[in-house]
């Protein structure tokens, strides 16, 4: 009798963008499933408008937003600007829900994002703060 998984068998890899060298293999590391989705959020999430070569669209306005007044309505320009990015270009990764914190002690954003990886029924939540940079 033939059984088969309901779990999916596809592995999502990324290379460790740190270029660490494995010292067994003497190649560069590799993140592998949940992890690969985590750190790909993130690069998203920093990643800017024009960034990458070829590719204009991929990025966000989330760093113009960060020097607009610390308020309610940029928090949710904020908001939406994280479901957008990750939605539009992550296809491996669900947005739940975002949720940002005014701080205004230290003039920024801590943000709670989250996220379902596709074919897994556990959420992920990254918590990561937003702040200006020049």
């Amino acid at each position: 009798m033939a059984t088969y998984s309901t779990e999916s068998t596809r592995r999502f890899q990324d290379l460790d963008l740190n270029f660490k060298i494995h010292p067994v293999r003497k190649d560069i590391n590799k993140h592998v499933g949940a992890l690969a989705v985590i750190n790909s959020v993130k690069n998203l999430v920093s990643t800017k408008h024009y960034e990458v070569p070829f590719q204009p669209d991929i990025g966000s306005n989330i760093h113009r937003l960060l020097f607009e007044p610390l308020d309610a309505v940029t928090a949710t320009l904020l908001e939406r600007e994280l479901t957008e990015v990750i939605n539009n270009f992550e296809p491996r990764a669900s947005v739940q829900a975002v949720n940002i914190n005014l701080d205004y002690d230290n003039n920024r954003y801590n943000v709670q994002m989250v996220f379902e990886i596709v074919n897994s029924t556990n959420p992920i939540t990254i918590k990561f703060f937003l702040d200006r940079v020049r």
